[in-house]
């Protein structure tokens, strides 16, 4: 391993965005990755090297960010009890009293200054404004990355389900003529994250650069996976109703309206996604690709 390569800590290893972002700087050959973790014993060859930290106990955060160049952060918002500004702070402020020279911020539109007030998504807001805490940090190099809906998605927390007619398929508050989601395969973020340490004279100035494999409405979603021999279909369901259906509907339910408000990125983003597709070096999957060898649908009980 050559000694020019630079240390790049990497928060998250263990998660789809972290372990995505792992393998592309090793892929590269110009970094070395040390996947930062609560559990090292439990991932011992998750990386070159394999560190201690721990948001909640800040203590962890010096030695983890010790002789890097660049860090890679991101928070979990489903973490039961997790303050995300908290936590992003506390890594900001260990990175900086490290040296570190570039840090890569992975964050969501801020759907409160988007929707003007009138849509409330925490996790996508809360992440967008730990923005100014990392441009106000002085770090040499600064850079945010946006992930997509990601396709992961429709086969984990959105899989289809039993429709109540007895066909499988989605029931949301969501209009599915609307094309509104900008999705994307999350592992390959990591593509888009070493291509902007490789890049930092280009990226490194508070750029954002945002992975979108696709841009799709529900009903073009269900057409690409009927075609390739699904049987599926989608419900559409008044927000009050699908709100009290589970815990955390409501919140899901918020997402899906600001969705259909002002589309998942917010705004004309095509600049971002032209951005990031040349920082990676090679255009993000389709979706309809990603469908063929990953998804597949429940069987009707």
């Amino acid at each position: 391993m050559s000694n020019t390569q630079k240390l790049i800590a990497v928060v998250g290893a263990t998660g789809q965005q972290g372990g995505g972002v792992v393998r592309a700087l090793q892929a590269s050959g110009q970094f070395r990755a040390r996947a930062l973790t609560r559990d090292p014993a439990k991932h011992p060859k998750l990386a070159d090297e394999v560190v201690l930290a721990d948001f909640n106990r800040p203590e962890t955060l010096k030695a983890a960010f010790a002789g890097v160049h660049g860090v890679f952060l991101v928070t979990n918002s489903w973490e039961a009890g997790a303050d995300e500004p908290k936590q992003a702070l506390a890594a900001i402020n260990a990175a900086k009293e490290a040296g570190v020279e570039h840090v890569i911020w992975s964050t969501l539109p801020n759907v409160e200054t988007i929707s003007g007030g009138t849509i409330d998504v925490p996790h996508f807001t809360a992440k967008a404004k730990v923005e100014r805490l990392v441009s106000e940090a002085g770090f040499k190099y600064h850079t945010f990355v946006i992930a997509p809906f990601h396709f992961q998605n429709l086969v984990g927390l959105m899989a289809p389900q039993k429709l109540p007619d007895g066909a499988m398929g989605w029931a949301l508050p969501l209009d599915p003529e609307k094309r509104v989601i900008h999705m994307g395969d999350i592992t390959e973020l990591g593509r888009v994250v070493a291509g902007a340490f490789a890049q930092a004279e280009l990226t490194g100035h508070g750029e954002h650069l945002a992975l979108v494999g696709d841009f799709l409405s529900f009903n073009e979603i269900i057409a690409t996976l009927n075609r390739q021999g699904n049987t599926l279909s989608f419900s559409r369901v008044p927000r009050e109703v699908f709100a009290g259906w589970f815990p955390h509907a409501d919140g899901i339910a918020a997402m899906l309206a600001y969705f259909e408000a002002h589309t998942y990125l917010g705004s004309d983003a095509r600049g971002e996604i032209a951005f990031a597709n040349k920082v990676a070096g090679q255009e993000p999957t389709k979706f309809a690709a990603w469908a063929r060898t990953n998804f597949a649908a429940p069987a009707v009980v």
